[in-house]
């Protein structure tokens, strides 16, 4: 049964001060996920030492990987990646709205990848979203239009998956949460947990959206003591099973931003 992982990896940074890809992977390792999404990963940044985390993360965990930078500053770049061990294509990656001028916020991004897991093209979708409601909102208007979650190539099954910055009573998770189903709460059995502070976690606003041909087995969000050091975020896994879809073969072409 596949199982997907998202992780705001905080640039490999854990509450300790000590900063370690090597320390993330091991907590990924121990769930053995089929598909990991990361977000806020540094690549030969200055102030992590020049490490491209997104490599060394994927080297470790024997997997390949699809990664976007949010932020590019000469050769430092700073983003999100999609990690996985089967079959996968980069279909797109690029920026999502956001403010403009010196005192814009942080920009931020999204990628996808279809992920071939039993058989099945599966486009999984990650992204960052922004600390402010209005770029939330902007945000998640660009993920449900006909660049991202409405274009034709995406289609059933989805898994849209990330850090939102975004609580379950805002209105850009319950934009999202009317296309698709959010899996902690779909999720049988099962009361939905917080991610976010790792030490005590509080806030939940990580997480996972799936299609409707996408059926939730099982949620967890993991608290390790590793995890609960590694980064300031836990992750979050969900186990999934792929309903069969009508007549479905999804294009897996790239697609133009």
């Amino acid at each position: 049964m596949p199982r997907i992982l998202t992780y705001n990896v905080r640039r490999c940074l854990g509450t300790d001060g000590r900063l370690s890809p090597g320390r993330i992977a091991d907590v990924i390792a121990a769930y053995e996920p089929d598909v990991v999404a990361l977000q806020e990963l540094d690549v030969r940044r200055a102030r992590t030492g020049g490490i491209d985390q997104a490599h060394a993360i994927a080297q470790a965990l024997g997997m390949q990987m699809h990664f976007h930078a949010s932020l590019r500053v000469m050769e430092e770049e700073y983003g999100n990646a999609i990690l996985t061990h089967r079959p996968s294509q980069l279909i797109k990656a690029g920026p999502l709205p956001g403010g403009m001028g010196r005192l814009a916020p942080e920009p931020r991004g999204a990628l996808w990848a279809s992920v071939n897991l039993g058989g099945t093209d599966v486009q999984v979708i990650t992204t960052h979203l922004g600390l402010r409601r209005y770029e939330r909102l902007a945000q998640v208007d660009c993920l449900l239009g006909p660049q991202w979650l409405s274009h034709r190539a995406c289609r059933e099954p989805v898994i849209l998956l990330g850090d939102f910055n975004a609580s379950p009573r805002s209105r850009a998770y319950q934009r999202l949460a009317s296309r698709l189903r959010d899996a902690q709460v779909a999720a049988p059995h099962r009361r939905a947990v917080p991610t976010f502070p790792s030490r005590l976690p509080l806030l939940r606003i990580d997480h996972a959206f799936v299609s409707h041909s996408v059926h939730v087995v099982r949620v967890e969000s993991i608290r390790s003591p590793a995890a609960r050091v590694a980064s300031d975020h836990l992750p979050l896994m969900v186990e999934f099973q792929v309903m069969p879809v009508r007549g479905q073969r999804a294009s897996v072409a790239h697609v133009r931003s």
